[in-house]
């Protein structure tokens, strides 16, 4: 019975069929559950900024307060209704009526009074929504009363709670036309490299399994807390786990085709390929991991929660590779890449000399010719490239410009600043001990941009009191009721402030920045959402700071161990930056002629992590195969060879993850759009002209000391 169990023949049946079935029956049930788990994001997912600050943060402390004073954390929208030549009664009328109604939109939500702008062109009302409700119905339902009922003017749904709807609908498009662009644009290209119609299926069959692992198993983290999904980070995790997949694959097929020339059996073959391919692929997909996870060590929680998500993508994008694209490659065999299938004991092409044909010999000709020319030549090109550094301003983007395209909320505070004061509606806090309340008024007051001035009160009918300058409660001198009495929580009281800028403005974030300064000599704490922005951009910078070598350090590392070399990993690092610098100059340059010239912080941060991690892959790729052919070969015909195998390859792979990234453009959100941009070029820098020019004429340059300290450094020792 062991003799059976034992035999060659049974060996290979299990090999041959049972192996890639499993492997086939397991990830197709992790694709079924996988699937179901996209419905489930939205659930999980949030997109408050506020939140992902840390505690530490000036504006989260407050932020924190603001509902304790004023006994709600509702989401204001304001609703902005304007008539050319002045209101009417009849608009006054309907603006009453519906005032009367928006607070019925939703359980808990409340109407503010119709406040009518002093030029009587235009009037606007404050309703605050109820965190908890769907803000994006919320705001919907609004606009269609509003439409119905101010038949008369014309009218706009904006504030904090227009912006959010906004954002909620641009990112609604990531589930569906996201992926369908991103597949399709793949599976073109794959097409035209293979020219074969069922290996397309397959490589993209094995990045969908990737990315339906990748989704499950996030869902279920960031149920129990353990991670952070919003819109963003939802976006850049399919394009990744899509593109790193397809790429590995690409690299893996490539070393299958080869094996199926020396081997009769297919699955013997995809086996075999595995074992070629697996120390480049873990190595690639273990730089991306370094890379990614070094995001945890952000301050800012939309940068760290990147981190982990991606870094699962990253590995189910390698193990679906080298296990679930095997088992399929294995069963269908040959018939994968029909018409053009590999004959078993068809000749290998050759890869250098005279004889060599094809477009990658021809390159490596030329490389070779006169390789410090080339160096010479791209490092100036490259270096060029970067000069358009000096156009990229990332010192932030106003809330308003993050959505591309139209934009009811944007609309709308455009029409609240030319009819009242820019801020109206989204007021900024300052806590402050109670016994500071004339010190600290009298530096409110004394900040320019500051339109008003008003104390939290709970019992007052707007919510705040009017103070004068010293803190003291204003009065009008009307025979009214008196003022509601400011609340006092702790010690402590809030101040209420409305800017004259807009509160998603550069310019109002400008206003706080000196609020802060003048209330240095106190106790007092500026908030609202004007100051998240501020914190949230000023935080961004300072991850760049930090994050950025430490990535370069932990790759530096990785390559070390990979390549047995301390100089080379150092020389590939090197043209990566290089070639990332370029990349952020040129796209810099792009963004100003399409109109978006500010940058959010974190662009340049996302773009090196990516281009860095993503763009040493290629020369993981092709340094890997330089070094095995090296073995044999030595340094210069195994940089040659290097080049002649893997050029198709890593064109193809370039290519695929460029279009990759592109097609994030479809989601209207500014940020995705300038990532795609940078990385899109980068990539494209990175596989053809940094790997197939740039590294190996360093290559031939250097010669064998490329490999110090290892023995091939010293060839007359090996």
């Amino acid at each position: 019975m062991n003799e059976i169990l034992e035999s060659p023949a049974r060996v290979r049946w299990i090999a041959r069929i049972i192996v890639p079935a499993a492997l086939i029956v397991v990830w197709f049930v992790v694709f079924g559950f996988g699937g179901m788990s996209f419905g489930s994001i939205s659930e999980v997912a949030t997109d408050e900024r506020a939140s992902f600050l840390p505690s530490s943060a000036e504006s989260t402390k407050v932020q924190n307060e603001i509902a304790r004073f004023t006994g709600s954390d509702a989401i204001p929208a304001i609703v902005i209704a304007e008539h050319g030549g002045g209101l009417t009664d009849a608009d006054r009328e309907q603006l009453e009526t519906f005032a009367d109604q928006a607070g019925d939109i939703v359980p808990g939500a409340e109407a503010s009074p119709v406040i009518p702008s002093e030029d009587d062109e235009a009037a606007e009302l404050v309703v605050s929504i109820p965190s908890d409700a769907e803000i994006g119905d919320v705001v919907e339902q609004l606009e269609s009363d509003a439409d119905q009922t101010l038949t008369d003017m014309n009218v706009w749904v904006s504030g904090p709670a227009g912006f959010t709807a906004d954002l909620q609908e641009a990112f609604g498009g990531i589930d569906g036309i996201l992926l369908v662009v991103a597949l399709a644009v793949v599976f073109v290209i794959l097409v035209v490299v293979y020219r074969s119609p069922l290996l397309p299926i397959l490589v993209l069959l094995s990045s969908m399994t990737a990315l339906c692992a990748a989704v499950l198993i996030n869902v279920a983290l960031a149920r129990e807390g353990i991670v952070t999904l919003n819109g963003q980070v939802q976006g850049i995790l399919f394009i990744l786990v899509i593109g790193a997949a397809t790429d590995y694959s690409l690299l893996y097929i490539a070393r299958y085709r080869e094996s199926l020339r020396d081997s009769r059996s297919a699955s013997t073959a995809a086996w075999t390929a595995i074992r070629g391919v697996v120390e480049p692929i873990l190595a690639s997909g273990g730089t991306v991991i370094a890379g990614l996870l070094c995001l945890l060590l952000s301050d800012l929680g939309s940068n760290s929660a990147l981190g982990p998500v991606a870094a699962i993508g990253i590995a189910c994008a390698m193990l679906a590779t080298l296990t679930f694209l095997p088992a399929m490659l294995a069963v269908f065999g040959r018939a994968a890449f029909w018409p053009r299938s590999p004959r078993y004991g068809s000749a290998h092409p050759e890869l250098t000399g005279p004889n060599a044909t094809g477009l990658w010999p021809q390159v490596g000709r030329f490389v070779s010719a006169a390789p410090r020319r080339i160096v010479a030549g791209v490092a100036v090109v490259l270096v060029a490239g970067c000069a358009g550094l000096v156009l990229l301003d990332s010192d932030g983007v106003p809330q308003s410009d993050f959505v591309l395209g139209q934009s009811q909320a944007r609309d709308g505070q455009q029409a609240i600043d030319r009819h009242f004061a820019a801020g109206s509606g989204n007021p900024a806090y300052v806590l402050a001990p109670s016994d500071e309340r004339r010190e600290v008024a009298e530096a409110i007051s004394s900040t320019p941009g500051i339109d008003s001035l008003s104390l939290v009160a709970q019992d007052a009918l707007s919510g705040t009191t009017p103070v004068d300058d010293d803190g003291a409660v204003a009065t009008d001198g009307s025979a009214g009721p008196p003022p509601a009495e400011p609340t006092e929580i702790d010690g402590q009281i809030m101040f209420s402030l409305t800017l004259s800028a807009p509160a998603d403005s550069l310019e109002a974030e400008g206003m706080v920045e000196e609020l802060r300064e003048n209330l240095t000599s106190t106790q007092a704490l500026v908030g609202g959402s004007t100051a998240v922005d501020l914190d949230t951009n000023t935080t961004s910078s300072k991850d760049r700071a930090v994050i950025i070598p430490i990535v370069l350090a932990v790759i530096t590392v990785m390559l070390a161990f990979l390549l047995r070399s301390l100089l080379a990993p150092l020389l590939l690092l090197a043209t990566t930056v290089l070639s990332f610098g370029t990349a952020l100059g040129i796209s810099a340059l792009v963004f100003r002629l399409i109109g978006q010239p500010q940058s959010d912080p974190s662009v340049p941060l996302y773009a090196f992590v990516f281009l860095v991690a993503l763009g040493i892959d290629y020369n993981i790729f092709l340094m890997t195969r330089v070094r095995e052919e090296t073995l044999t070969h030595g340094t210069w015909e195994g940089a040659l060879r290097g080049l002649s195998v893997t050029g198709g390859v890593i064109t193809s792979a370039g290519i695929v993850l460029a279009a990759t990234f592109a097609a994030l453009i479809v989601i209207p959100i500014q940020f995705l759009l300038q990532l795609a941009i940078i990385v899109a070029i980068g990539v494209l820098l990175d596989a053809l002209i940094v790997r197939t020019l740039l590294v190996p004429a360093l290559t031939l340059w250097i010669g064998d000391r490329i490999w110090w300290p290892s023995r091939l450094a010293n060839p007359a020792k090996h």
